[in-house]
């Protein structure tokens, strides 16, 4: 990743893609009461919001929110709401393809790898040296590969939607109906600019799609908006070519705390692949179903991700 610039200043650097978008950074941070940021590693600089939480709650700590795709920082909205409220500070940042200035050009810079040296780096320019982690979809898959590799910065981890990547591995060699999932993968990394073409065309009608009814309209919108500007679709799209290349370290056992959060009615992960994830932690850990949810839980079930996260904290 090269050297890492500990600058990390509020309110300034690279602006969003969509100026203006009520659910961009600048307009989540002014709702919570927080502030935005940027922070530079080498030659990246990734923007977020930051939210300290309320004092004498009984819970403490930081929590750092990875998003997944397709959605942003700002999808955590209302989960960094009830964790402030309980004391839990909140940083949440826009990953590498989502930070304008933070999207190299070629496939090779979105590997798994890189993504997990991205939160690696960003932490110590917080000056965090243990903080509890929570992620969702890709947020979720880096979050277990960090797990694995930085267990003793970890007070806890919670994976949203994503089970544990050897599980979800074994289930798609197993099971049809898992495979059969992840054909929207295979198709990004057989014709990657046709998926975008169809995608964004009739103004991100496809794109919006998958949403479903999970997400509000005007949430799905500000996100089809930021999707569309030149490079962005790509550089989110590029996550899924990159998979199979770089160096990614063996998955070790999870030795941290591990909260899984799930919903019966996910589109991406099957079953079968939440019910293997705890066999691959030696640690404490908690699985929590919810029963009709989709993918999309940090809009969809805030309130349930929030609180499952908060006991979680408060009991470690």
């Amino acid at each position: 990743m090269g050297d890492v610039d500990h600058r990390n200043e509020v309110g300034g650097g690279a602006a969003s893609d969509t100026v203006g978008s009520p659910f961009d950074n600048a307009s989540v941070a002014a709702r919570l009461g927080g502030e935005t940021f940027t922070t530079q590693v080498g030659d990246l600089v990734f923007d977020g919001f930051r939210v300290a939480g309320a004092e004498a709650t009984g819970a403490s700590g930081t929590a750092v929110l990875v998003h997944g795709w397709p959605q942003f920082a700002a999808c955590w909205e209302d989960t960094a709401r009830a964790l402030v409220d309980a004391g839990i500070d909140v940083i949440a940042y826009d990953q590498r393809g989502y930070s304008p200035g933070a999207r190299p050009d070629e496939v090779e810079d979105y590997t798994v790898e890189q993504l997990v040296a991205d939160l690696h780096a960003l932490v110590r320019a917080w000056g965090l040296t243990r903080f509890h982690l929570v992620g969702h979809d890709w947020g979720g898959v880096l979050g277990w590969q960090y797990a694995a590799q930085h267990p003793g910065g970890l007070v806890t981890f919670t994976s949203v939607s994503s089970a544990h990547t050897l599980a979800h591995g074994r289930r798609m060699k197993e099971d049809p109906d898992q495979y059969e999932r992840m054909h929207y993968m295979r198709q990004i990394r057989k014709d990657p600019a046709g998926v975008e073409a169809r995608m964004l065309a009739d103004g991100g009608r496809r794109l919006a799609a998958i949403y479903g009814d999970a997400v509000s309209p005007e949430r799905v919108q500000s996100y089809v908006d930021r999707f569309s500007e030149p490079g962005v679709l790509a550089a989110a799209l590029a996550y899924y070519r990159a998979l199979g290349l770089g160096h990614t370290p063996q998955l070790d056992p999870i030795t941290v705390p591990t909260l899984y959060v799930w919903g019966s009615e996910d589109l991406a992960f099957s079953r079968g692949a939440a019910e293997l994830t705890g066999g691959y932690v030696e640690a404490d850990y908690r699985f929590v179903e919810i029963p009709g949810a989709s993918h999309w839980l940090p809009e969809q079930e805030p309130g349930v991700v929030s609180g499952a996260v908060i006991d979680w904290v408060r009991e470690h």
